[in-house]
């Protein structure tokens, strides 16, 4: 009797730890393997080596990841200083041309969906906004976000906000972004304020 409660034991501990690291790993697959300031990349995404847990991850996000010869994708849920992306608060997003045919940053509640927001802005793209004379571009993510170069996160007014998400995908890009993922230049995203 001793021996099959030991046995018990010890399978349900295997069943919980084999059970609980696959769940960790799915919910923290998309954003792993890379960083580059705020941003975060797997190079595994979208290609035929990308292992089930990172299969598993892009499933749960929703992410209907193109073949990485096609896009490459990119992940922040925090700003430049490190402190988590919240819907309370309003970011500047400072970028140079990026080394794409197209680009497009679309922010995603914690839920991984579009946050819903009176104005239905939820990306802003390459031919959305404004160039700048220096060729860079600025997005304003927040709750008060309008406008062209504007990105709303819906916020309530209500609380310490939602955390939530910006992901960058590069259309058809140069080969020396999957050659520098860690280097090449991305978006700055700094903290304006918070309501």
């Amino acid at each position: 009797m001793k021996l099959l409660l030991k046995l018990l034991g010890c399978l349900v501990m295997a069943v919980g730890l084999g059970l609980g690291s696959a769940w960790w790993f799915i919910e923290t697959g998309l954003g792993g393997g890379v960083r580059n300031g705020a941003w975060g990349t797997n190079p595994a995404i979208g290609g035929t080596d990308a292992d089930p847990y990172t299969r598993a991850a892009v499933a749960r996000a929703g992410l209907l990841a193109l073949n990485k010869s096609e896009t490459a994708y990119f992940t922040a849920s925090v700003d430049d200083q490190g402190d988590a992306l919240s819907t309370a608060c309003t970011y500047r997003l400072d970028g140079r041309p990026l080394a794409t045919r197209w680009w497009s940053i679309t922010a995603y509640g914690a839920d991984h969906y579009l946050i819903p927001n009176p104005a239905k802005q939820y990306s802003q793209a390459m031919n959305s906004v404004t160039t700048q004379a220096d060729g860079g571009f600025r997005i304003t993510v927040g709750p008060n976000a309008a406008g062209k170069d504007a990105i709303a996160t819906g916020y309530s007014g209500a609380g310490d906000g939602d955390a939530f998400s910006l992901t960058l995908r590069l259309y058809n890009p140069a080969s020396l972004v999957y050659e520098n993922l860690a280097s090449v230049s991305l978006p700055r995203i700094t903290k304006e304020g918070c309501q």
